[in-house]
């Protein structure tokens, strides 16, 4: 089943090669949290705050981030295809 952390403060929180896909996390404070090599397929990350967060070889195929904070997140190596609300190149 699918997780609903929305609005949660995860700041700083470590979920490396977890599996978020699905996942609600619309809203939720990611500050500086590691997500490498995570799967968030699918997951609604509309408005959270990943400023600083660690998204490295993380999927995010299908993923909505419109309204997300991406200031100096990492996203080296992540699977970016059908992402929904993000321009690389602004």
């Amino acid at each position: 089943f699918p997780v609903t952390i929305k609005s949660s403060d995860l700041s700083g929180a470590h979920f490396v090669e977890a599996n978020l896909s699905g996942a609600s996390l619309k809203d939720a404070l990611l500050v500086g949290t590691s997500l490498i090599e995570t799967n968030l397929a699918g997951a609604d990350l509309s408005g959270a705050n990943l400023s600083g967060a660690d998204l490295s070889g993380a999927n995010l195929v299908g993923c909505i981030l419109t309204g997300a904070d991406l200031t100096e997140t990492k996203l080296s190596g992540a699977n970016l295809e059908g992402v929904k609300g993000y321009n690389p190149n602004p």
